[in-house]
């Protein structure tokens, strides 16, 4: 089982573990606990595991979301930092959203305490409280066997919405979106009995051809509809029909469809299970007329009725920043990528583009070994350059993952294997397992950063294993049998290998690789990158030209510090390429999604401070992960905005006193922009805002 409760002494209490996304959750507690006392399908709420305790305070080291629910679990209210409410003397659900959730059963008046950084709830007397946690981690229920042709696959695809959980505006959380079944092409089409098509009134007709099919895919999959070709493209529902294709191209218009009904859907849930004030919601205000109250309770067909009478261009303004858009091929082995996309529900686009204008070089000609401010970390020779392309559409996404040949640029470099490598089982690790290669002894200085940056989270346990100036030999043995999460190589590569004192270590040699996440800060490491996304790992980050050494470090720290808090790999490159001077050499190798710890207190996000004489201006850019997926509401602890916004986003910025934002950075550990300037918030005073 993926959840495990163990007791712990010091502090005394329990530790929630989930084995399989390696998540912790710790409580503090001093009463005696009983595991699996609680059937976990009697719970009331949908749970893994569950554990029984005798005490009277149960206190949280982690910030989390606070929902207070009634016996039949119907939201009873919504609690941020640094508000105090009373628990009334009956039974009732105390929700905590975090890595793992996790749901308390009270039947004793008490009090919940929500400060900056903790949670503290405590009852008026000793009592049962039962604890019931749930994994977030999905799996698809099995997998779907099809032929090549069109009709085949258009009968896979239609039941991807089988893992859709409802068809109500709550559908919008991640947690109520499945996995969908894989594909896998066969010389048959057999659908497993635990793939239960969707009931839907609603049919999505598009052009008999592949391209047509995949770009559907993600819509389809949302609105719970059937698929069916035909020459005129049609959203089709008892209410009404909706032409599509008609003034632009079907991708197009079925990515602002999905973007729109999504939206709004999200803005009807305030009115739903969990209620609560949405900025979103907030600044549409004036611009919209509906009744979300009436309209939560209506049938698909009609809320969508009345939100295609929305201008996009009213809403697109809010609408959250889209986590991925992909380029995939316009061919039948292409449908085996779409569970995976769907998962996310990304934008699907063919696999379109142009050549680059030019191929990224570093600023100066020298290309020596040296570890000096002008010179490269290879002199290599990098992939030819009419194998680069750059993808038609790169503007509307964070991660724009291209399948199809060729290298990218401004796009990722995504690999089928990375995606199913994350499904294959890895034994669990008590601990993240790091392990940091310095190839080059003039390079040692940023192995001294990240040794100081990686693992100085005090809650979560990290084992960092340094290795210097290894041969071939002992580099093969640390990728297949080691075990590790994460891979840092600083040194010299080349398309031929990684460079050790005997020779190149070529990863294409190895049958198979035992790492997770890797960043492979070398010169034109893009081939031995893709190397390891072939042969097991999930995900990482390469380069496709020379780096200078300088710069190499810079994006060594960067990249280590980001992900160290949590960003997926997506989210950190895109803050590092922005904010601290990363060339567009460096790209996402495999699934931009990955990442390698667990964030505090919700979805990473970057704070954005703007000074104008004595006025403050703050603001927030938040990114999904896979446990914090599109549609999650995130906001800041900082009182004096209103900010609980959909994720990914960026919230506008908000005036705030300077007392109450010092505070304020007390107390997160969130990088900051200040004017522009990325700095590193590790304590109290290591951030300047005079």
């Amino acid at each position: 089982m993926t959840i495990a409760f163990e007791e712990t002494t010091t502090p005394a209490g329990l530790e929630i573990y989930d084995s399989i996304e390696q998540r912790r959750l710790q409580i503090e507690t001093p009463g005696s606990a009983s595991v699996n006392a609680v059937d976990p399908d009697e719970f009331g709420f949908p749970v893994d595991r569950t554990c029984r305790l005798e005490t009277d305070s149960l206190a949280f080291n982690q910030l989390y979301s606070v929902t207070v629910h009634d016996e039949t679990g119907r939201t009873e209210a919504n609690f941020d930092a640094g508000e105090t409410t009373r628990l009334a003397d009956r039974t009732q659900f105390v929700g905590l959203s975090g890595p793992i959730k996790l749901y308390c059963r009270i039947d004793a008046p008490g009090t919940i305490d929500i400060g900056m950084t903790s949670i503290q709830i405590t009852t008026d007397r000793e009592t049962t409280i039962d604890l019931g946690a749930r994994s977030l981690h999905d799996r698809p229920v099995g997998t779907i066997t099809t032929p090549a042709d069109i009709d085949s696959l258009t009968t896979a695809v239609d039941a991807l919405p089988s893992a859709l959980k409802t068809t109500s505006p709550e559908r919008t959380w991640p947690t109520l979106r499945g996995h969908p079944p894989l594909l896998e092409l066969g010389d048959e089409l057999a659908v497993p009995d635990a793939v239960e098509p969707a009931d839907s009134d609603i049919t999505l007709t598009v052009p008999r051809d592949y391209a047509s099919l995949f770009q559907a895919a993600p819509l389809a999959f949302f609105l719970g509809a059937t698929i069916r070709t035909g020459p005129e493209p049609m959203l089709e529902t008892p209410q009404f029909d909706y032409p599509l294709a008609t003034d632009r191209s079907f991708e197009d218009d079925v990515a602002t469809l999905l973007k729109r009904c999504f939206f709004l859907d999200c803005l009807t849930r305030t009115e739903g299970v969990f209620r609560y004030e949405l900025l979103e919601r907030a600044s549409l205000a004036d611009e919209l007329s509906f009744d979300f109250a009436g309209l939560y309770d209506r049938p698909l067909a009609q809320r969508l009725e009345r939100y295609l009478d929305v201008p996009f261009e009213t809403i697109e303004p809010y609408v959250p920043r889209w986590p991925l858009t992909a380029h995939v091929p316009a061919e039948p082995e292409s449908a085996t990528l779409l569970p995976f996309i769907v998962n996310e529900l990304g934008i699907v686009r063919d696999t379109h583009g142009h050549p680059p204008n030019a191929v990224p070089q570093p600023e100066t000609a020298s290309a020596g070994l040296v570890r000096e401010a002008t010179t490269a970390r290879s002199a290599s020779s990098g992939p030819d350059e009419s194998r680069f392309i750059v993808p038609a559409v790169t503007d509307e996404a964070i991660e724009h993952a291209w399948f199809g040949d060729g290298i990218p640029q401004r796009a990722s470099k995504a690999t089928l294997e990375a995606y199913r490598n994350q499904l294959a089982h890895r034994d669990p690790s008590e601990s993240i397992e790091i392990l940091l290669v310095c190839n080059d002894v003039r390079m040692i200085d940023e192995h001294d950063l990240l040794d100081e940056t990686y693992g100085n989270r005090d809650l979560l346990p990290f084992e960092i294993r340094s290795e210097f100036g290894i041969d071939t030999d002992r580099l093969a043995t640390l990728l297949t049998d080691g075990g590790y999460d994460f891979l840092h190589y600083i040194g010299h590569a080349t398309a031929d290998g990684l460079q050790c004192p005997d020779g190149d270590l070529d990863i294409r040699t190895l049958d198979s690789v035992d790492v997770g996440v890797f960043f492979l800060n070398a010169c034109r490491s893009y081939e031995q990158g893709l190397a390891l996304t072939r042969r097991g790992a999930f995900g990482g980050v390469s380069t496709y030209a020379d780096v200078i050494n300088d710069r190499a470090v810079t994006a060594g720290e960067t990249m280590a510090r980001l992900l160290n808090r949590g960003f997926p790999l997506r989210g950190a490159l895109e803050i590092a390429r922005t904010n601290a001077g990363l060339g567009d050499q460096y790209l996402v190798v495999g699934d931009g999604s990955a990442d390698i710890a667990q964030s505090d207190g919700g979805a990473p996000a970057i704070i954005d401070l703007d000074r104008d004489g004595d006025d403050l201006a703050f603001a927030i850019r938040s990114y999904s992960t896979k446990e914090f997926k599109l549609g999650t509401a995130t906001a800041s602890t900082l009182e004096a905005v209103e900010d609980r916004h959909l994720s990914p986003g960026t919230t506008p910025f908000s005036e705030v006193d300077r007392d109450s934002l010092q505070e304020y950075l007390t107390w997160t550990e969130l990088p900051v922009l200040v004017d522009g300037d990325l700095q590193w918030n590790d304590g109290i005073g290591s951030i300047e805002i005079d």
